[in-house]
């Protein structure tokens, strides 16, 4: 039997543009065409757009959903299609669509639904039941979606065991997480060799609200060896000739296939697929593999795919941010101005007399050195009229974090003003650290409508400004802000080190306590300092509130603050533009 070509199509769709999202599936089908594929697979929900979360209610757009589904699958001439979109018929289901030479031919239902973190898909679609394998001259392949590859026993293996199947294909759309790449490409090998097949993901790739996806689709081989990887963080099609005898080949040498026991309730229905005339076409040579990003480097990658893709998603024309000279400010500048270019990038200093002249003078020389427009407000007279007028009231009260917390407050305004004025969306610098523990002004440096740090420590604030610098060849964030103390500028010589401890101490804390669930004891028992320790964690606790008020941002860790957080739906759906 000839070569069997595979191609994954990664692309960056938007929730609710349903239009928008269909013709990109096509552009991908046309593209798929071109380089000879027999089978050319879509995300997870990849004509809604993921996650869709209360349009699912609508009956308009899951109308409009499906009707796209049948356009796709009645374009999908010469070749078959995979792809994600929510389907209605007795239920509502998270489906993957079969298409075939220009019908549809199968609709599998995901089974397992998550409920956990960031997804809530219990809430919207029924639980899906059986499976199927597809048989196209004679080369079985079975379909599942997202969650379902990820357990052993779960319907690849179903498919595999039961149905036959050489090639298992999964449809997903997978938030990223650091780390989490490397993680999901061992889980894929094993399921590959533990079933003695080609197994195919195709992920999803851009960024949605807090989500970012990351791509990087892979195809494995029967043995668990890596075949081929898309790259991450961007939109691109892999391509690959799979091997049909290689499957049996390795069935045979791996004495595990002997212990297979398929259950008969859960053996797939096998659907044949017309034959389709071959195409003449060349053999591909085998597809280079991208290496994995580094830690540093893939973090930064998600932080400008996933606040290009607010901004952009949003319908907003370019950004405005506050430019202290600090680090935070600085790093926020370069993402956005990588994410958006530097033209739709704004930048306002606006100082008091507590600022210092390096402060202005880092932050114009980071202006100047992407090419951002760059402004000057002084607040100190507004900052005086504030004081003036509230004098009377505060009577003899001495100063304190009171008047600290003006200064940025007259700063949120101005943002603000500048926001509605020009239509530019306010990023907000605040890090993770400092959001965590509550070392921030509400309404003040938290007022904006996108933070792009929210969800990075500081010390990986600085680590990304130094990777971002050695990739550029000169100081984009000036070699000054990388050095000096960090510090608010709201009263004499302050210093973030006055009212927290220093980073290197507070962000392991933070992560242990936020991401990986330790008990303030466990942490005192792992060696670290007790009197640190007592003095996060009662930060974290007590500023709860805080955090919600602060505004959405890219989750870049498996497990961000918040227990019962929600995504707001930002989406560009139009029930008179997607009614097709």
């Amino acid at each position: 039997m000839a070569a069997f070509r595979l191609a994954l199509c990664q692309i960056n769709p938007t929730v609710g543009d349903v239009g928008g999202n269909v013709a990109r599936v096509l552009a991908g089908l046309d593209q798929a065409r071109r380089v000879g594929a027999d089978l050319v697979v879509f995300p997870e929900m990849v004509v809604s757009g993921y996650p869709p979360e209360d349009l699912l209610l609508k009956s308009d757009f899951l109308d409009a959903c499906m009707a796209g589904a049948r356009r796709i699958a009645g374009k999908a001439r010469g070749l078959t299609a995979v792809f994600g979109c929510p389907w209605f018929e007795d239920d509502l289901i998270n489906a993957a669509i079969v298409a075939h030479d220009g019908a549809v031919a199968g609709i599998t239902a995901k089974r397992y639904l998550p409920n956990y973190g960031v997804f809530d898909e219990n809430r919207y679609f029924a639980t899906g039941r059986g499976s199927a394998v597809y048989d196209r001259d004679g080369f079985i392949f079975g379909v599942s979606v997202c969650e379902d590859i990820w357990y052993p026993g779960g319907p690849p293996a179903e498919q595999a065991h039961g149905g036959g199947a050489k090639l298992l294909v999964n449809i997903s759309a997978s938030p990223y997480h650091r780390g989490k790449g490397a993680g999901r490409e061992r889980m894929l090998s094993t399921r590959a060799s533990d079933n003695s097949a080609y197994v195919a993901y195709a992920n999803m790739v851009g960024g949605q609200d807090e989500l970012v996806f990351d791509g990087h689709s892979v195809i494995f081989g029967p043995d668990g060896g890596l075949v081929a990887r898309g790259r991450q963080f961007a939109e691109d099609m892999v391509v690959c000739d799979l091997d049909p005898g290689l499957p049996r080949r390795q069935r045979l040498l791996d004495p595990r296939c002997r212990k297979w026991e398929p259950q008969l309730e859960h053996c797939p229905r096998r659907v044949p697929l017309p034959h389709v005339a071959d195409s003449v076409r060349a053999p591909l040579d085998p597809p280079a593999l991208p290496p994995l990003l580094g830690e540093v480097e893939e973090v930064y990658r998600a932080l400008v795919l996933c606040t290009g893709d607010y901004v952009k998603k949003s319908g907003f024309g370019g950004v405005c941010i506050g430019l202290s000279g600090g680090i935070d400010s600085s790093l926020t500048a370069v993402i956005a101005a990588d994410a958006l270019g530097p033209e739709n990038v704004l930048g306002v200093a606006m100082p008091t007399r507590y600022s210092s002249d390096d402060s202005l003078e880092d932050a114009q020389e980071l202006a100047e050195k992407l090419g951002i427009t760059f402004h000057v407000a002084a607040i100190e007279d507004i900052f005086k009229a504030f004081l003036g007028t509230l004098s009377p009231l505060f009577g003899d009260r001495p100063f304190d974090v009171t008047e600290e917390n003006l200064q940025p407050r007259i700063r949120g305004t101005l943002l603000m003003a500048l926001s509605n004025k020009f239509g530019r969306l306010v990023l907000t610098t605040g890090n993770k650290s400092e959001v965590g523990v509550g070392y921030s002004t509400l309404y003040g440096d938290t007022a904006g409508g996108f933070s792009v740090i929210k969800d990075v420590p500081k010390t990986l604030v600085y680590a990304l400004s130094r990777w971002r610098n050695e990739q550029a060849g000169t100081d984009l964030v000036p070699a000054r802000v990388l050095v000096k103390p960090p510090t608010a500028e709201l009263r004499p010589d302050q210093k973030d080190s006055d009212s927290l401890p220093e980073y290197d101490a507070l962000d392991p804390v933070l992560a242990a306590y936020v991401e990986r669930g330790l008990s303030p004891a466990a942490m005192k028992a792992a060696g670290m300092d007790a009197a640190v320790v007592d003095r996060v964690t009662r930060l974290v606790d007590r500023n709860e509130y805080k955090r919600r008020q602060s505004p959405p941002g890219p989750k870049i860790t498996p497990r961000a603050f918040g227990k019962d957080w929600r995504l707001p739906i930002v989406n560009r759906y139009d029930p008179h533009k997607n009614g097709d």
